[in-house]
């Protein structure tokens, strides 16, 4: 198999549910890696994730939530200290206006709680499909499917996938897996491509699912150097 055209659509169906087990085997622990002790904390803490990575969210959450836990809070908060909270984490004068919309919001609009359904969330300030997936998957136990960078890339390394809209992606990949599935799926796929398949010369030989990736060989092939790249 060379490309995505060359399977019928139950082959890469069955392909995309291999991967998923394999995966499932390799990653047994594979979560949200945001730390969170509530859906309001999940859901800025997600906001926040734009183009910075989980660890530099997870390094400036502590202190943020600690001032300010709830959305009441949040959205009182004084916007010069949120900024200097935020400073860390890359394009904190936007973010600092989404934590706060989306807690007005909240306030507004939810009573101070974090819908449940995806028609709502996304009328939030700063918040996509993308969050809203996170959000629901994991705070509220709706499955979905989560397109973030890495998904993105593995989709189409692993041919799952010939779009490049991440609600295109979502959409592709949907209909490939279980829809009970959705979530773990997603945090197994975030797994592999920040321990195995990364975006600069991924650890092909050591890759669980090489076998079914038409990608396999365009990072590092040697079995014994590859082990020693992958992380985690």
């Amino acid at each position: 198999m060379t490309a995505r055209a060359a399977e019928t659509p139950l082959a890469l169906k069955r392909r995309a549910r291999r991967v998923n087990r394999t995966l499932a085997d390799r990653y047994p622990d594979a979560h949200c890696e945001l730390e969170h002790v509530d859906p309001f904390q999940l859901l800025v803490a997600t906001v926040l994730s734009a183009q910075t990575t989980d660890v530099r969210v997870n390094q400036t959450t502590p202190e943020l939530f600690a001032r300010y836990p709830g959305p009441a809070q949040m959205a009182a908060a004084d916007r010069a200290d949120l900024e200097q909270l935020l400073h860390p984490l890359g394009f904190f004068r936007a973010k600092t206006r989404h934590v706060q919309g989306l807690s007005a919001a909240l306030l507004e609009r939810f009573d101070g709680q974090v819908p449940r359904r995806m028609a709502d969330l996304v009328t939030l300030p700063g918040v996509g499909r993308k969050t809203a997936n996170v959000v629901l998957g994991n705070a509220f136990g709706v499955p979905g499917v989560v397109v973030d960078t890495h998904v993105q890339r593995l989709s189409h390394r692993l041919a799952f996938t010939a779009e490049d809209s991440p609600d295109a992606i979502e959409a592709d990949l949907a209909a490939l897996v279980e829809r009970s599935q959705w979530t773990m799926f997603s945090h197994r796929m975030v797994f592999h491509g920040r321990r195995t398949c990364f975006a600069q010369n991924p650890a092909c030989g050591a890759c669980p699912v090489a076998s079914w990736c038409p990608s396999h060989g365009i990072g590092e092939p040697d079995p014994v150097q590859a082990a020693a790249m992958v992380k985690g």
